[in-house]
């Protein structure tokens, strides 16, 4: 059974790792999907992506847009209701990393992390829910993270943009609920990307795999099925939750 037969869906930075998983799963339940990706070197991934997303019989469309710039995200959106005629689901998945220690980070760096993580979240949600205020219906996602619910070390910058997704994604939920629109996030733990692939490597590894019950890091997938869920009518009643997907990193 699909899904989400006929839905369209929005997903930020989606041109590889865990965007990309979750492209592709609402696709394989039938939802038509609008994605974006920043930079020119993600430009060949974007296309091959969008080919996989038609192939599963759905429209599908890459554009190049940045997340943390209101205007790009305006445009986007326009662009999207345009050429799909609404917006069901939104995903906010762009995010980057500039970890350092709070002594040697640069204003710079705390600016680049918090546009991208925290601002784009703003950026998208202020442009989708008019699509969906209008359907009287949506639900959007927003990907935050265990860090942002528990700190670590030399990652301040990040744990404070993805804390404050948590706080935003309540307060959306609590003013769009009379709108039928749910908003909720997603925390996942330690996952396999590109952006992670240092927690597999040298002797730190078998340290991070200690503190996680299940005993492994997470796959791409298992983030993208959470995100089926919360998208689809099988979470009609789950708004302004934090749903972690750790392997137990919480507890």
């Amino acid at each position: 059974m699909k899904l989400l037969e006929g839905k369209v869906s929005v997903v930020t930075g989606a041109a590889r790792g865990i965007g990309a998983a979750i492209a592709l799963k609402l696709a394989e339940h039938g939802s038509h999907v609008a994605f974006s990706y920043v930079s020119d070197s993600s430009a060949e991934k974007a296309a091959a992506l969008e080919s996989q997303l038609k192939a599963l019989g759905v429209n599908a469309k890459a554009y190049k847009s940045n997340a943390g710039v209101f205007e790009d995200c305006e445009s986007f959106i326009n662009d999207v209701t345009k050429e799909f005629g609404t917006i069901d689901v939104c995903v906010n998945n762009a995010g980057i990393s500039k970890d350092n220690l709070l002594l040697r980070m640069s204003a710079e760096q705390w600016d680049d992390v918090m546009d991208i993580n925290l601002k784009s979240v703003f950026n998208m949600t202020k442009q989708v829910i008019r699509p969906m205020m209008k359907a009287k219906k949506g639900s959007i996602i927003n990907m935050s993270s265990i860090i942002g619910i528990r700190g670590n070390a030399g990652q301040s910058s990040y744990a404070a943009s993805k804390a404050g997704i948590i706080g935003f994604t309540k307060s959306v939920a609590l003013e769009l609920g009379s709108r039928n629109i749910r908003c909720n996030a997603i925390a996942p733990g330690f996952v396999e990307t590109d952006m992670t692939h240092y927690l597999k490597e040298g002797e730190g590894a078998s340290e991070f795999l200690k503190k996680i019950p299940l005993g492994r890091f997470g796959r791409a997938e298992e983030i993208a099925d959470t995100t089926l869920f919360l998208a689809s009518d099988m979470a009609s009643y789950v708004t302004g939750q934090v749903l972690s997907v750790c392997g137990g990193l919480n507890i």
